[in-house]
């Protein structure tokens, strides 16, 4: 919803409305994809405006990318945790959410990490940093609890398995519209994972 100019909204509510109207317009034409004035008009926000609130297009673009971090974090940990008690289970729930974004009709990506390609130093690359991070704390952790005999090794290769489905199903939202991502990515890499993770917790041979 724009924000109208000379309204005089609460605060709080004029940042979430240009964080929800700017999460979406940066996520289909990418942070170098549009100006500060066509920002500002499309989020329906005076310059004035989005710089009291973010200081520059640049402190938008970060705060953008820490709530999408923060959101998709929570959705994975949710997912996970709405599996059970079982590693297995949770592992197998974090690819079918992944899974069922892939085949949303909008997807592009990973918006933070597609964000830290096309910058390669400043704050979407810390952010991406954290944000990866964040995935391998959920990972490390579901390798831990299965008893892997190296979880820290373990997370890093799931993370790899997440990370590289999620490019492969943009690269096909992207050269496929009549399927959108529905390729099968997030299917095979979970298949991957599992078997990976059968393998790091297998008792070992006498």
């Amino acid at each position: 919803m724009p924000v109208p100019k000379g309204a005089s909204l609460d605060p709080a509510q004029t940042r979430a409305t240009i964080l929800g109207a700017a999460t979406r317009l940066l996520y289909e034409r990418g942070i170098d994809g549009i100006g500060v004035a066509e920002l500002c008009a499309a989020v329906g926000a005076s310059k004035e405006t989005l710089y009291r609130h973010f200081g520059s297009k640049d402190g938008l673009v970060q705060a953008v990318l820490e709530a999408r971090s923060d959101r998709v974090v929570r959705w994975l940990r949710e997912a996970a945790d709405s599996a059970g008690e079982d590693p297995a289970e949770q592992l197998a729930a974090v690819f079918d959410a992944l899974g069922r974004w892939y085949a949303e009709p909008g997807f592009r990506g990973c918006a933070i990490v597609n964000a830290a390609a096309q910058r390669h130093d400043g704050g979407p690359r810390a952010v991406a940093a954290r944000h990866l991070g964040r995935h391998l704390d959920l990972l490390t952790g579901i390798a831990r609890r299965a008893g892997a005999a190296d979880p820290d090794r373990l997370g890093k290769q799931l993370l790899a398995l997440v990370e590289g489905a999620t490019v492969l199903a943009d690269h096909y939202a992207g050269t496929d519209a009549q399927k959108g991502a529905d390729t099968g990515a997030a299917g095979l890499a979970k298949h991957a994972a599992l078997a990976l993770l059968r393998q790091e917790t297998a008792p070992a041979s006498s």
